[in-house]
């Protein structure tokens, strides 16, 4: 028999006199400027690219195209690591062996076998949703279209590999994948399987799951939004911890939780540009002296993680700028605070003019002055009226819409601290005391400074000048007595 077609909807058939070999024979007639498409080296490519996998052999010029085994149509007990690392360097062009593989043959609720790869090497988020991201859809073998990203949600990003699906048609269009149901199936298995190997390595192997988080821990983040598989998401993320020294230390929610407190139903966490930032942060003082483990963030990305999964388990995630200190009662104090000597009946009426004098001095800058139950090393510190979002998240939304006014905030002393009490007995000799105006403008200021608000410190400057040129002076003078 014999077929043609012009390629239009119509086509002939008849049957042939000779006798010819079983089999098709397809001829293709091209236009000149078309000539490239029957050299020796562009067939190989079209072949190699969509029909590499074809499990019977593909011949150019007598010549075996296909040489690449479909390693993912084996079953994973009969691949070697080295048929693994071949193929994977093949798929990627890269140098380095994968960090993880994952060999993946599925029967429901859609058919379709897969081999994964993690690489060593994490991407960088300039390149992030560029060509390279997504995994390479076959159908029977047949590439169906490279880096397909419907296949793996964004966060996931870093993963290569191939997957073969058995239930799509061959001829399945481009631009109707977006909305195959058996499709997003499959990126749902996968999802699955990818984050159930995630957690078996970090079990099995923490050394490996630290690398892992190393390189791709901020892409992964991304996934905060994922709610479908919060709960695996969650007990994927690492953090470092109050209780190491060690900056690169890392530490799981689940962790975390195995060592809080009785009674504790809170996951407390802070956010800093880096440990030395954390440490000076004077929320951290009331954790520090009831032994309570904070969790410390450096990347803005780990607030939209926080504000997110908001509650893991039965533990509530709160910052520390939302910590309530009478919640915090019932935990033991480890180490007796400094003792000072208590304020009298007629002080304590006198302590809240003082505070009322702060106001005075702050106006509208500051919501509130109170007397602060959180503070043991630090004179003062801002906190958030009405448990509103973080000084970090704050900071972030400002950055987006261009909004560089400072959000006012209650103003919190320490009555016990030294330079208080100084300030309370200049306050209690002249009400209208400047160096005690001075002193609160710096204060509040240096506040400011922390907590990452203060635009322009050259006011700050001058005043500290001020302040050194007077308190050099009474040095001296008691230097030298």
């Amino acid at each position: 028999m014999e077929w043609k077609s012009d390629g239009l909807g119509a086509y002939e058939i008849r049957e042939l006199d000779e006798d010819i070999k079983r089999g098709t024979r397809i001829e293709i007639h091209l236009k000149e400027e078309a000539a490239e498409f029957v050299e020796k080296y562009r067939i190989s490519d079209i072949i190699k690219k969509h029909s590499n996998f074809i499990s019977f052999p593909i011949f150019v010029e007598d010549e075996r195209v296909n040489t690449i085994p479909a390693i993912w149509r084996e079953s994973k007990f009969s691949v070697t690591k080295e048929q693994y690392d071949e193929f994977y360097k093949f798929l990627t062009f890269d140098s380095e062996e994968p960090l993880e593989t994952l060999h993946l043959s599925v029967d429901a609720p859609v058919q379709f076998s897969s081999v994964l790869f993690i690489p060593r090497r994490g991407i960088d988020l300039a390149d992030y949703g560029k060509d390279r991201f997504g995994l390479d859809l076959y159908v029977r073998r047949v590439l169906i279209e490279r880096g397909n990203k419907a296949l793996i949600p964004e966060y996931l990003g870093f993963v290569r590999g191939v997957v073969d699906s058995e239930d799509l048609p061959l001829n399945v269009a481009r631009e109707s994948l977006q909305e195959n149901v058996l499709l997003h199936k499959m990126a749902s298995v996968i999802v699955k399987q990818i984050l159930s190997g995630l957690q078996k390595m970090a079990k099995e192997d923490k050394d490996k799951y630290a690398q892992f988080w190393e390189n791709h821990g901020r892409l992964f983040k991304i996934g905060y939004s994922d709610y479908a598989n919060r709960e695996k998401y969650a007990e994927l993320l690492r953090f470092n911890s109050s209780r190491f020294d060690d900056a690169a230390a890392l530490v799981s929610l689940d962790e975390y939780i195995e060592r809080a407190k009785p009674d504790q139903k809170e996951i407390y966490y802070v956010f800093g540009a880096g440990r030395q930032a954390v440490a000076l942060s004077p929320h951290l003082e009331i954790f520090r002296a009831k032994g309570i483990e904070v969790l410390y963030l450096f990347d803005h990305l780990d607030e939209f993680v926080m504000e997110s999964v908001r509650k893991f388990k039965e533990f509530e995630l709160k910052s520390v700028e939302h910590a309530d200190p009478a919640s915090l009662e019932k935990f033991q104090t480890l180490e007796s605070p400094k003792e000072v000597e208590p304020l009298g009946e007629e002080d304590k009426t006198a302590f809240s003019a003082f505070l009322g004098r702060i106001k005075e001095i702050l106006g509208d800058r500051a919501t509130e002055v109170r007397v602060s139950t959180r503070l043991s090393e630090s004179p003062c510190c801002l906190v958030n009226p009405n448990d509103g979002m973080t000084s970090s998240m704050q900071k972030i939304l400002q950055i987006v819409s261009k909004d560089n006014s400072i959000p006012q905030k209650i103003f919190e002393v320490n009555q016990n601290h030294l330079l208080i009490r100084n300030l309370f007995a200049i306050y209690k000799a002249n009400q209208a005391d400047d160096y005690m105006r001075t002193a609160v403008e710096q204060l509040f200021e240096s506040s400011l400074l922390l907590e990452g608000y203060l635009k322009d410190p050259h006011a700050m400057v001058s005043r500290i000048q001020d302040l050194l040129n007077k308190s050099s002076g009474w040095y001296r003078e008691v230097t030298n007595s």
